[in-house]
């Protein structure tokens, strides 16, 4: 449980760490070359925005697969064996299903 907890506190922590310093030196750099406050907030926000998704994808994959595998470990935490094979079951004939051709 508490690894779960901290793949989350890190992932978010750094998804933000990745916006809020970009945002802070756009938006400063924009009140030095006096524009407005609005202008000034929308551009550093959308720049923000863009620049971290990118650094979260090149460099976020790790932290976010850890965050993803606490998601299905909880989800997973109440189920039994046989829950297990049902599933498995209904997966298989729902693969058949799709095979079978339609009239």
């Amino acid at each position: 449980m508490k690894s779960s907890r901290s793949a989350w506190i890190k992932y978010v922590s750094l998804r933000l760490l990745f916006f809020v310093v970009p945002f802070g030196i756009i938006y400063w750099l924009g009140l030095q070359l006096q524009f407005s406050l609005a202008l000034s907030g929308g551009v550093a926000a959308v720049l923000a925005a863009l620049i971290s998704l990118s650094l979260s994808v090149i460099f976020l994959s790790r932290p976010r697969a850890e965050a993803a595998q606490s998601i299905v470990d909880w989800r997973n935490r109440d189920r039994t064996e046989d829950d297990i094979e049902e599933d498995s079951a209904l997966d298989e004939g729902a693969v058949d299903s799709d095979a079978a051709p339609r009239g």
